[in-house]
């Protein structure tokens, strides 16, 4: 069986500002839709936190935003990189979990998205992005994002997980 991994990216507070929130809340939808299947179907969700300049002074504003549900089961590991593999133990755990298939999703497509999809990919994990599932504070970047790679969108998810 095809074990799948699912990425959810720095979706906090501090880094979502200037995201309308029109976006978040679509992006939010499709993630949460996405974790409840993969963790039903006994797979891997990840939420990665970007805690790069984090203080005392500001560590609420670092939290994972209330729309996107954490469970219990899921896995959180923090990075002061664009690449959610770069210094990390992220290849680690999804290695100790046999997952070859990574969905990607969560903020910024242009950086920390991209980043770490090509970071799976010369780690020798399938990469894919989330159809509504990434964002930017520049819309356009989204569909520049999208071209040229891997895409799923979130009914096939549902399929492949059985």
């Amino acid at each position: 069986m095809l074990k799948i991994g699912f990425l959810v990216i720095d979706m906090q507070a501090i880094h979502l500002q200037g995201v309308e929130q029109n976006f978040i809340d679509v992006a939010a939808e499709h993630i949460n839709y996405v974790a409840d299947v993969i963790r039903s179907n006994g797979h891997v969700v990840v939420h990665i936190q970007d805690i790069e300049g984090m203080e005392d002074s500001n560590k609420d504003s670092f939290n994972i935003i209330p729309d996107i549900q954490v469970e219990d089961s899921d896995l959180i590991v923090t990075k002061e990189a664009s690449n959610s593999f770069w210094q990390t133990n992220l290849e680690q755990l999804l290695k100790e979990r046999d997952v070859e298939l990574l969905i990607i999703s969560g903020f910024a497509a242009e950086h920390c998205v991209l980043f770490t999809y090509n970071g799976a990919a010369e780690r020798g994990f399938r990469p894919v992005l989330l159809q509504n599932g990434i964002l930017s504070r520049h819309p356009d970047i989204i569909t520049s994002t999208y071209r040229d790679r891997n895409l799923i969108s979130h009914p096939v998810i549902k399929y492949l997980v059985r």
